[in-house]
């Protein structure tokens, strides 16, 4: 399973190299959907806070698979989903409030994202 993938590529785990939140959901989801590896190696400074605007950058990479690679008509849902588990869309605002980990974002990012797009094919 995907989520289980990404987990471990965030945690360097089952001889998976470790990579940032950001890398980590792009990364999970490489082969399924032909992700540019150009994407993930943009998405290296996206951990910790990194990405665009400061947002989660296991929310950011979701948001560009979806609207890349899935189904562009999930992004407002996505959206939806990603806040209500973690709060916030803000890194920052995600760490302070600690309702969700960054091991949990990634999780929930991979997850909505296998999701939707076993429904779409």
């Amino acid at each position: 399973m995907t989520k289980e993938k990404a987990k471990n590529i965030f945690l360097g785990k089952d001889g998976e190299k470790r990579q940032n939140c950001a890398q980590a959901v792009l990364s999970a989801f490489k082969n399924e959907m032909r992700i540019d590896e150009n994407l993930i190696s943009l998405a290296q400074g996206y951990g910790g806070g990194g990405a665009p605007e400061g947002v989660c950058g296991a929310y950011w990479s979701g948001k560009a698979i979806i609207e890349k690679y899935c189904c562009p008509e999930k992004s407002e849902e996505f959206e939806k989903y990603f806040k209500e588990k973690a709060s916030s869309l803000s890194c920052k605002e995600i760490r302070a409030k600690r309702q969700l980990p960054c091991l949990g974002c990634v999780e929930e990012a991979a997850n909505f994202i296998h999701r939707a797009s076993r429904k779409i094919t």
